[in-house]
């Protein structure tokens, strides 16, 4: 990058995790202020980090400045990010959706499932991934975030408020952000949209070949491409057409519930706030508690 050029940067970054809600909220933030270009996460932080800021700084090349400028890429669970992300952008500010363990455990399963990262039933993928989905320890991983940029520059929200509100939550992040407040109702194309991991890979082979093929391309910035043969459906053929995925058995659940309770209970600690529904049954939670999560897709939000 030429030293005559300004180096633009984001101010915020919502760091996820993945599979709550980031693609909804990039798509809604999608004019409103300055995203990187051609792509939704650069996982620079993460996985590319070794190609240098001037490789990150090149997704903003059009900003101007007069907008915010954010990312929306799941970095909480990367044990580097914050330090790197101080590095680079000492006054961030940082946003986070956190979901019901349980149901986030199960979303992770398909995703690796789905990209042929794992094989093998929920179970198995469980027991050889015991840290699946981050492992589910939000209060651990919120605790570094908090040390490295401010309690009071991290705004933490739940899955459970977008999903059965979507415009309080997301009034919660734009007031966050610095930035007018958007009107879902102006944007009905958006709520239309859900997105879910339905079916296992038919070939595995095929679907670890994409994957490489994806990352390289990614990584030379080729997003056109990427974007050109996904709306082709080359990704999906690859990814998918396989076995479709059920659902968590009662057993299942009550496992996982009574396995993270710990977590949640140490997350009500550290955030002093009520998280009783994450400890009910899924049938509880949708009969007897309409503001809180539940595993099929509502209207309203795209859950990626």
């Amino acid at each position: 990058m030429s030293a005559t050029i300004k180096r633009r940067l984001p101010e915020i970054i919502g760091a996820g995790p993945g599979r709550t809600g980031t693609t909804w909220l990039h798509r809604v933030l999608e004019g409103h202020v300055d995203l990187p270009y051609g792509v939704k996460e650069t996982q620079f932080f993460s996985t590319y980090y070794d190609k240098g800021i001037d490789w990150y700084a090149h997704h903003f090349w059009y900003a101007t400045g007069e907008r915010k400028i954010v990312e929306i890429c799941p970095y909480l669970y990367e044990p580097l990010a914050p330090d790197r992300i101080k590095t680079h952008i000492p006054n961030c500010r940082v946003i986070t959706t956190l979901r019901n363990p349980v149901d986030s455990a199960f979303s992770a399963y398909k995703m690796v499932t789905h990209y042929a990262w794992a094989r093998g039933s929920f179970d198995e993928v469980l027991k050889s991934r015991p840290n699946l989905a981050g492992g589910n320890r939000y209060a651990f991983h919120l605790g570094k975030w908090f040390e490295t940029f401010g309690r009071e520059n991290v705004l933490v929200t739940r899955y459970d408020e977008l999903r059965a509100q979507p415009q309080s939550y997301l009034d919660r992040v734009t007031d966050f952000m610095g930035i007018e407040r958007i009107a879902l109702s102006e944007r009905p194309e958006i709520g239309d949209d859900v997105h879910s991991f339905d079916r296992a890979p038919k070939n595995r082979r095929l679907a670890r070949r994409a994957m490489t093929v994806i990352h390289w391309l990614k990584g030379h910035q080729a997003y056109g491409v990427v974007n050109l043969l996904e709306r082709a459906g080359v990704w999906d053929f690859c990814h998918g057409r396989g076995e479709p995925y059920g659902r968590l058995t009662p057993e299942q659940e009550e496992r996982l519930r009574e396995h993270y309770l710990p977590e949640v209970e140490a997350l009500e600690e550290l955030l002093m706030i009520d998280l009783s529904a994450w400890k009910k049954p899924r049938a509880a939670r949708a009969d007897g508690n309409p503001g809180v999560s539940r595993s099929e897709p509502v209207p309203r939000a795209q859950v990626r």
